[in-house]
């Protein structure tokens, strides 16, 4: 594998589950980046934003800090991994309390540049 066509983009802190991030992470794995877009800007899901953000930001990169060709681009990797969580408290009956949970979220996507449409999944 040839370092100088792939580019990645990463966002640590995103407010969702890894595993509802995951779900639609995996859909746009192995897409053309331009089908992956319309695919995003569509979705119905919350999070479909901040994906499309970190997908901008890394065709950034492989367009500005690599030279490589925007047409060309195909969404190689994408991992979701676990970050930070946050610990609230709610009160219940008797004098108790229950623990809530909000967790974050890590992402990564890595954009590479192919010359032939081996995987395209349009």
């Amino acid at each position: 594998m040839n370092q100088n066509l792939i580019s990645t983009a990463k966002d640590n802190m995103i407010r969702i589950s890894p595993t509802k991030l995951s779900l639609l992470v995996n859909t746009i794995v192995n897409m053309k980046v331009s089908s992956a877009v319309n695919q995003l800007k569509f979705s119905s899901k919350r999070v479909s934003k901040t994906i499309l953000k970190v997908l901008n930001a890394a065709v950034a990169n492989a367009e500005n800090n690599k030279q490589l060709d925007v047409d060309k681009l195909f969404i190689k990797e994408a991992f979701v991994g676990k970050s930070l969580r946050m610990k609230r408290w709610r009160p219940r009956a008797k004098g108790r309390a229950a623990s809530i949970i909000k967790p974050f979220s890590k992402l990564t996507i890595i954009v590479e540049e192919r010359l032939e449409n081996k995987k395209d999944k349009l």
